[in-house]
């Protein structure tokens, strides 16, 4: 066995020869076991949070979402949906419509958007998930499922029968204000028969209804949509398919995934995430340098046993090589420890619910490998420096 290794082993498992430099070894063991703790809860938090934060896009947001590079629609033809109701990677694709719309409901006012979408759209968008009331479109262009803030906001229910009709009101396109204000806008109506609820932001955005209504109302031709969701078969390659799709569509498009739709969702719980774990860090910075001064007060308990060691022949690396192998033994150990303890925590947390969010949701945590990486080699970092600089202190003055 390694001398200095065996030597660093008996001092850290003895005790010292004063109550203080047991108690200072102690505090700085117990910073190193707290600091992993911290750094492991925090990220299995985030972690979590993030899964939560994101799983309503997963609900509404397609795998692949195609916009016009530029106006508001662009041209879908016969061809090109046959191209790629065939093409490899695409599970299932639904034609869409949208626009800003104004809505009217027993005297009731709001300004939304309004979705337009086909019989494809559920195998999409897992349309179930979603709908919270009612059920969803039919073939019948008379309906719409309301977002539920919307359906609130104007005190609207599903309803089976059309006795108090939404009306949905649109600018007719053209240029200049025409002399009559009342054939200034082209009308709907429709029947509300589902609610939606996704979250705050989407439910008082949308509303649905078939493609072939909200063309009618926007007076557009049935080869024009203002986007294309796709879902991808589970083995597809993304950019190979993404490529293809621009060989099919001759028109000029933007290509988006899940991730780019919701890139400032992604970057600010990334930020987040970023910020948290550097707090932590410098915590644990500070606790860890608890470790250097606890081997410097060794090397004053010990410095007799300095001297005899160097007297019978160990050189001055040697003997620095124990006391950096004692901070570092500490450090791992308490990494280790931390890591053990923070992994029950968040166990109880998923499984008991410790905290909570609401009196019905408990914060969302999740365990992942990454975590125990990145918790292990922080912490051991930051101890092995700690250690590095404390056993520098040991110079041919200590021992002579």
């Amino acid at each position: 066995m390694n001398f200095s290794y065996y030597i660093a082993k008996r001092y850290l498992f003895s005790p010292g020869s004063s109550n203080a430099i047991n108690i200072i070894t102690i505090i700085a063991a117990t910073g190193v076991v707290i600091g992993s703790m911290a750094l492991f809860l925090v990220l299995s938090g985030f972690a979590g949070l993030k899964d939560f934060s994101l799983q309503f896009s997963t609900y509404f947001d397609p795998d692949l979402k195609i916009f016009p590079e530029s106006g508001k629609t662009f041209t879908f033809t016969k061809t090109q949906k046959e191209k790629l109701t065939k093409l490899d990677g695409v599970a299932h694709f639904s034609e869409i419509v949208e626009e800003r719309v104004f809505l009217d409901y027993r005297n009731k006012q709001k300004t939304t958007f309004i979705k337009g979408v086909d019989v494809n759209y559920p195998k999409v968008i897992y349309t179930d998930s979603i709908i919270m009331y009612g059920e969803w479109l039919t073939n019948n262009d008379f309906q719409i499922v309301a977002g539920n803030s919307i359906s609130r906001e104007l005190s609207m229910v599903p309803e089976q029968t059309y006795t108090n009709l939404l009306s949905i009101y649109v600018p007719k396109p053209g240029k200049g204000i025409p002399s009559d204000p009342s054939k200034a806008f082209s009308s709907e109506k429709a029947v509300t028969i589902g609610i939606y609820s996704v979250n705050e932001e989407l439910d008082k955005k949308y509303i649905f209804a078939t493609i072939g209504m909200v063309r009618k109302l926007l007076e557009l031709s049935e080869n024009k949509v203002t986007h294309i969701e796709l879902k991808l078969s589970p083995q597809a390659n993304e950019e190979e398919v993404r490529q293809n799709l621009q060989s099919i569509l001759d028109t000029k498009v933007i290509i988006k995934n899940r991730m780019q739709l919701n890139d400032t969702l992604y970057k600010m719980l990334n930020t987040e995430n970023l910020v948290s774990y550097l707090v932590i860090t410098l915590i644990a910075v500070i606790a860890l340098f608890n470790v250097a001064g606890a081997i410097i007060m060794m090397i004053i308990d010990k410095r007799s046993n300095v001297k005899t060691l160097y007297n019978v022949g160990a050189s001055l690396v040697s003997i620095r090589k124990i006391f950096l192998f004692q901070g570092s033994l500490m450090t791992v150990l308490g990494t280790l420890l931390g890591l053990l303890l923070g992994l029950i925590l968040i166990v109880l947390q998923q499984q008991f619910g410790l905290l909570m969010i609401t009196p019905s949701l408990p914060y969302p945590t999740r365990i992942t490998v990454m975590s125990f990486i990145v918790v292990f080699f922080t912490i051991t970092v930051i101890g092995f420096i700690a250690s590095l600089l404390a056993s520098s202190r040991i110079n041919q003055k200590l021992v002579s």
